[in-house]
């Protein structure tokens, strides 16, 4: 999904990674000011990610420009514990860290508060606590820390929030989410993760077993076309947020819509069976959606 990590330059590393998104990052038809700032936030984003995920760079550079010692540069609580610190370093102070050196503008000129960047480090804590989710509603609550922040960081640095364009920002993250989870289950059940709730895999009569299965049954792929069906109704929930805004602002977050419903065409072409690996959308099919996006269909 996303290029490999080098030792050499890891911020570079972290920000390429964009490329390998279901959505788009900071595409080339935006104000070059936007295109700095929204990299700034997903170099954030990604980089906490990538601590919670155990996916650095090799070779410690990130632990080391967070003053964390090489006995603990494997710990990713630790990781985290000093990532957040550094981030109240933008806030008030010189963060250590490269990519926190590059968002401290953009806080500063888009007056961005920590909250969201906090709500995306405390996500990536409970990932190494709560590897299993009871209920939907158990999963929407992760998704409140792990992805409706990224919308409203975009809806800062655009100048565009309102009470209502968040709601509808929110509903469209946490279906991007679920959708990255279902084209993920397989490498999450490889980190001991399962974003399935609980109470729905009993329903559909899945076991954790049938996820490790080198193709997906009749139950796990009922199972994963409840969820897209979910999602999708997300996604038609917060296409609004398309409508509200105009410019190049509007085709940006055509493109976030999109992404997402390309990416659950892509799994229903699939026959829902996700475990062979992420099924993921061409790019006509990207580009159709951001049409119907654009004129409300959908």
């Amino acid at each position: 999904m996303t290029r490999t990590p080098t030792a050499r330059d890891p911020e570079r590393a972290t920000l390429d990674k964009a490329a390998g998104e279901n959505f788009p990052v900071a595409p080339f038809f935006l104000p070059r000011a936007w295109r700095f700032d929204l990299m700034a936030v997903y170099g954030f984003a990604r980089l906490v990610d990538d601590i919670g995920d155990g996916d650095l760079a090799p070779g410690g550079a990130d632990a080391r420009l967070l003053g964390v010692s090489p006995g603990e540069a494997e710990d990713r609580l630790v990781l985290l514990d000093a990532f957040e610190a550094d981030l109240r370093r933008v806030f008030d102070g010189t963060p250590r860290h490269p990519l926190l050196r590059r968002l401290q503008p953009t806080v500063r000129r888009r007056s961005l508060t920590p909250e969201p960047f906090l709500g995306l480090i405390a996500a990536n804590r409970q990932d190494q606590l709560v590897t299993r989710y009871e209920t939907y509603d158990d999963l929407l609550a992760y998704c409140e820390l792990s992805a409706n922040p990224v919308g409203r960081l975009v809806l800062a640095v655009t100048g565009t929030s309102t009470p209502e364009r968040i709601r509808h920002s929110d509903a469209v993250c946490t279906a991007l989410q679920i959708v990255e989870h279902l084209q993920d289950v397989r490498e999450d059940l490889g980190r001991d993760r399962i974003y399935l709730p609980a109470a729905d895999m009993k329903r559909f009569h899945v076991q954790e077993s049938d996820l490790a299965a080198p193709t997906a049954g009749a139950s796990v792929r009922a199972l994963v076309a409840y969820e897209a069906e979910r999602a999708r109704g997300l996604l038609n929930e917060g296409a609004p947020l398309v409508g509200s805004v105009h410019g190049r602002l509007k085709l940006l977050l055509a493109g976030f819509v999109a992404g997402g419903r390309a990416a659950v065409h892509a799994i229903a072409a699939a026959e829902h069976d996700v475990l062979p690996g992420p099924p993921k959308p061409g790019k006509t099919r990207l580009l159709r959606e951001v049409g119907l996006t654009l004129r409300g269909e959908g």
